[in-house]
């Protein structure tokens, strides 16, 4: 009996020992931590004025306030139901909120009150800034670029440019700003919007820009596309990452430090300019909208389902750097699973090769390639659409198959209509 006593305090012990090291493990890798927003609304924007003060804007007309950092989040009443998708201040006082049907919201008590701007258009607005208490500009779909020069009292309509959308506008002073969009357009001004200069850089859709100063820029879009300037927006050069998940918002806190947000919970991040980029971890897979630092440690991201997540280090793991130097050949089940109407899939490769990633039906057809080409070492992430799928797409199991000379792996994925 003393011995059977014995060993279940010592299966006991183990257990706990287990336990410890898991929880310390865990603690030790995330430093992304959930913050409790108390709420499940889709979040489209975050911005913070100091270490403690901040902001984050969404469906519903949300808009929430915290004080401490974001250990504690209020609502503030916005006054509209419309969808706020960008939120800018120009101090601790002075802000605007923009969105849905051409809506603006400002306040000048640090948004113990909003009030409604009347913006000259009814087409959503996705990116507002402001570079002083009356400088401001917001652009939104079908090329729209609204401006003004008095704090928003009066928004004049500077342009509709094209009928693609502009998702992103940044300005380095009064009179030199970008936005992009749809289809690869960067539009550039040296004269506060009454002239624009534009070019098309790729096919792909850009979501996020963003410059450091006057010369140096970054923008981020679809396929994990990240584009830099050194010259003003003259010339782009595209920057290596390791995923082909949609970027939707990219920040720099100085000219090394960055981050950039995405579908699928992707975080990634970069210490030198991004010539290279890393994924970091994080507890969600959820999509993210908006990131925000103030500094090179401290900084909030906000996305889907009332999600808000907050580091105070950079977002750094004390695990080398997140996934940076795969040793093994692997391919993670997909998440979500199951999936309506896309899913990611993740995959890494400790050397260069030929890759191919295909998907296939339970009866062995094949329905679409994903991957077929030489990839170097790293990890990546490949998102999948039913949409993709030529045919009607069926409720049911799906194979994906990754092949690569010395190594080959399937997953089930369910895909539920």
């Amino acid at each position: 009996m003393l011995s059977a006593m014995k060993f279940r305090l010592d299966e006991k012990t183990i257990i706990q020992i287990l336990l410890f090291f898991l929880l310390l493990t865990q603690i030790s890798y995330a430093q992304w931590f959930l913050q409790n927003s108390g709420t499940t609304t889709n979040f489209r924007g975050v911005f913070f004025i100091d270490n403690n003060t901040g902001w984050a804007a969404g469906g519903l007309g949300t808009i929430l306030k915290t004080t401490d950092g974001g250990v504690n989040w209020f609502v503030q009443n916005s006054g509209t139901f419309n969808f706020f998708t960008s939120i800018y201040f120009i101090d601790e006082n002075t802000g605007w909120a923009v969105g849905q049907n051409g809506a603006i919201a400002k306040t000048t008590n640090s948004g113990s009150n909003w009030f409604s701007q009347s913006s000259g258009t009814d087409n959503t607005l996705w990116s507002v800034i402001f570079v002083d208490n009356n400088t401001g500009w917001a652009v939104g779909d079908t090329g729209t670029v609204v401006n003004t020069t008095d704090g928003g009292n009066t928004w004049s309509l500077q342009t509709e440019l094209i009928s693609d959308d502009f998702l992103s506008v940044y300005f380095v002073d009064n009179n030199t700003g970008w936005t992009v969009g749809d289809a690869g357009w960067v539009f550039k001004t040296t004269d506060g919007g009454m002239t624009w200069f534009m070019s098309q850089v790729g096919p792909w859709w850009l979501h996020s820009v963003y410059f450091i100063d006057a010369s140096t820029g970054w923008a981020a879009g679809n396929t994990g596309t990240i584009l830099k300037t050194t010259n003003t927006g003259s010339n782009w050069y595209t920057q290596p990452t390791d995923t082909t998940v949609g970027l939707l918002e990219i920040f720099f806190s100085d000219n090394n430090n960055g981050w950039a947000v995405g579908y699928g919970g992707v975080i990634h991040h970069t210490t030198n300019g991004g010539q290279n980029w890393i994924r970091q971890y994080c507890s969600t897979n959820v999509d993210l909208f908006s990131v925000y630092f103030i500094d090179a440690s401290r900084g909030w991201v906000a996305g889907n389902n009332g999600i808000i997540l907050s580091t105070t280090n950079g977002g750094v793991s004390s695990i080398a750097d997140e996934f940076a130097q795969p040793t093994e050949f692997i391919l993670e089940h997909n998440y979500p699973n199951p999936f309506n109407p896309s899913t990611v899939i993740s995959y890494q490769l400790p050397a260069g090769g030929n890759v191919t990633l295909k998907v296939y039906d339970v009866l062995g057809n094949q329905v679409v390639t994903l991957v077929d080409e030489y990839k170097p070492a790293g990890r990546y992430e490949v998102e999948f659409s039913a949409s993709s799928i030529k045919h009607q797409p069926s409720s049911g199991v799906y194979l994906c198959r990754l092949q690569t000379e010395n190594f080959s792996k399937t997953i089930k994925m369910l895909y539920l209509k």
